[in-house]
């Protein structure tokens, strides 16, 4: 008998679906049908056909804004406004890929400026790359499931993707429609498994390229399985730091720093969490930021005006809890926040000064926290931010060229954003951490690269 799954609404725990459970033999078979495919090139889909069937998939999305919407929004617990975002951002990124398929194509190789090449002509094509594996996260069970699987169809590589088991239905929703817009079967499917049986898919050797979205710890541990040849890409989180130059219109960077601090509840791989501020300023910062936390409206995320919804899971909210007390405990001041108001919900959280040795300067909170430290001068603010093997996006805040491209330069981190806040992201930019963060760039266009792998032709004729 199959085993099953039930899905959970985060904000009260409510069973919002049950979803049979895809056993050992289901998941062989979808890889050795995936593989298969791969192999017998009669049955790769034609360049024009897969945006034919991108094109109608868009069609269907954007026939079905509202559901989708509603879907991610009850079971990943991000609030409705960002939901219906996200979705429509899944829209644009099946777009991104249609319009890079017209752009994705080899080169040629020079000859001729050498003896030995003479009377030849070389250029490259681009294959798929064989076999796609993507491991996905809950934080955009809509978004993030886009760009694991419509590079690899876009490429013309057959991909499964198995999502995270806390929100599944997003996943499920999106498969169906590509098949509804025909991609016929075998080329992108979804599998609800075990943890066991999804390393065993992801080590298989007839994989040819894992994406991964998660934690570090499991992220690096699969990696070190991997079969010979297989290539990956990681995105682990981080703890991103925003340096805050005295200067600055504050009504002006509050906005921007709530927003990346708060956005679905600080459940976000770049959300701000460190917010290093000159002395100077640092106390008028605090207390505009607690204003704006304070009037931040927390509860069900599928109400329009929830800024706000709660965590994935009650124990990670127990886990946010025990950490800002132990802060606070460790020295940190409490502006405002530091409680639970139920199982599933945490109040916007402001912490001033916490030691750097404590859990919420060092480790990655991925809850509605963000703290705040004063500085003197800047370079002991770029020596705190990058005093982490953490490296992803961070942010500066100046009105001085100088600083700016300085502070910018000696910032560890794969992307810095000038005056805006560490979260920014559109879907066509490289996006992926360095160090302990994850290995290699997600982006549609950039997908499609790490999807793909070049062949160079040669072609020898004494008339070249």
């Amino acid at each position: 008998m199959s085993q099953t799954l039930e899905v959970l609404a985060p904000f009260d725990q409510r069973v919002i679906d049950t979803i049979a459970m895809h056993n050992a033999a289901e998941v062989e078979s979808a890889l050795a049908k995936a593989h298969q495919l791969y192999k017998d090139r009669s049955s790769w889909i034609p360049k024009h056909e897969r945006i034919a069937i991108l094109e109608k998939a868009m069609a269907i999305m954007q026939s079905q804004v509202e559901e989708l919407t509603l879907m991610a929004a009850a079971e990943g617990g991000k609030p409705y406004g960002d939901s219906r975002v996200e979705v429509f951002r899944a829209i644009n990124s099946v777009k991104i890929a249609i319009e890079e398929m017209g752009q994705f194509a080899g080169e040629e190789i020079p000859m001729g400026h050498t003896a030995s090449s003479v009377n030849r002509m070389a250029f490259t094509r681009k294959e798929p790359i064989g076999v796609v594996v993507s491991v996905s996260a809950f934080n955009h069970p809509l978004n993030l499931i886009v760009h694991q699987t419509i590079p690899a169809i876009a490429v013309g590589t057959p991909v499964i993707v198995k999502p995270a088991l806390t929100t599944p239905r997003s996943c499920i929703r999106f498969v169906e429609i590509l098949k509804e817009a025909g991609l016929p079967d075998g080329w992108c499917e979804y599998l609800i498994t075990s943890n066991e049986d999804a390393e065993k898919l992801v080590t298989d050797s007839r994989v040819n390229f894992f994406s991964f979205i998660g934690s570090a710890r499991i992220g690096w541990l699969l990696r070190s399985k991997l079969s010979p040849g297989t290539r990956c890409a990681l995105e682990h989180g981080g703890a991103a730091p925003a340096i805050i130059d005295q200067g600055v219109d504050l009504d002006d960077i509050v906005p921007p720093l709530m927003k990346g601090g708060f956005y679905h509840s600080g459940q976000v791989c770049v959300s701000v969490q460190r917010v290093f501020a000159h002395q100077s300023i640092i106390g008028e910062l605090a207390d505009k930021m607690v204003a704006a936390a304070k009037k931040l409206k927390v509860g069900d995320p599928r109400l329009p005006e929830t800024e706000c919804g709660p965590l994935i899971l009650p124990r990670e909210v127990d886990r946010v809890s025990q950490w800002v007390n132990e802060a606070v405990n460790e020295g940190a001041e409490l502006r405002c926040g530091g409680r639970k108001i139920s199982e599933s919900l945490y109040e916007p959280t402001l912490l001033l000064n916490p030691a750097h040795d404590s859990k919420v300067s060092r480790e990655e909170i991925f809850g509605p926290v963000v703290c705040l430290y004063s500085y003197e001068n800047y370079e002991d603010a770029i020596h705190l931010a990058n005093d982490l093997p953490f490296a992803f996006q961070a942010s500066v805040f100046t009105q001085n060229l100088d600083k700016a491209i300085d502070i910018s330069q000696q910032l560890n981190a794969a992307a810095v954003m000038i005056n805006d806040h560490t979260a920014f992201r559109v879907d066509w930019m490289p996006f992926g951490g360095r160090d302990a963060s994850g290995l290699g760039m997600g982006g549609i266009r950039y997908s499609m690269e790490d999807m793909s792998r070049e062949k160079m032709i040669v072609f020898k004729s004494k008339h070249l």
